[in-house]
């Protein structure tokens, strides 16, 4: 008989083991049937500095909350500087941004306009779309902050 195998009469080892292999495929039936918790809410930081990736990016985010069933399971923060805070001027924002960008502050995102691009583009808070708070340290020092409190970082 091989080495190794259960074959043969009945021995306490035997017994011991079959008793030991029973135990272990009872609990990996029980550990099987369990459902995995859910997974914790993502914290995510978008960042946004490219004029020409903000339709890209406002659809990456709509996406985003699309794909987890909505802003209850997600926690997003936008932050825009350099070029790309001109498209959320309230002057001259098309139409479809302003509707976007409404929605997202209603569903409660937070949306940072970097202070030193306000400052360099001579715009307040008044001036850009409803729902942004100025990072008056900066749009970098704002996402690093983010990140130090656990937001994962996606740029388009």
């Amino acid at each position: 008989m091989p080495a190794g195998t259960l074959a043969g009469p009945p021995t306490k080892l035997n017994a011991t083991a079959a008793s030991a292999l029973s135990a272990a495929f009872a609990a990996s039936s029980a550990g099987a049937a369990t459902e995995a918790p859910p997974p914790a809410k993502l914290k995510v930081v978008y960042h946004l500095s490219d004029l020409d990736k903000v339709s890209f990016l406002v659809g990456n985010i709509q996406n985003h909350l699309d794909g987890v069933g909505g802003p209850d399971n997600v926690t997003i923060a936008l932050v825009v500087h350099g070029q790309a805070l001109r498209a959320f001027h309230a002057s001259s924002a098309n139409p479809d941004l302003s509707k976007h960008v409404g929605e997202f502050s209603r569903a409660g995102l937070e949306l940072a306009a970097c202070g030193n691009t306000m400052k360099s583009q001579k715009v307040g808070l008044t001036d850009l779309l409803p729902g942004f708070v100025a990072a008056d340290r900066g749009g970098v020092v704002r996402i690093a902050e983010l990140q130090s409190q656990g937001y994962l970082y996606l740029r388009p």
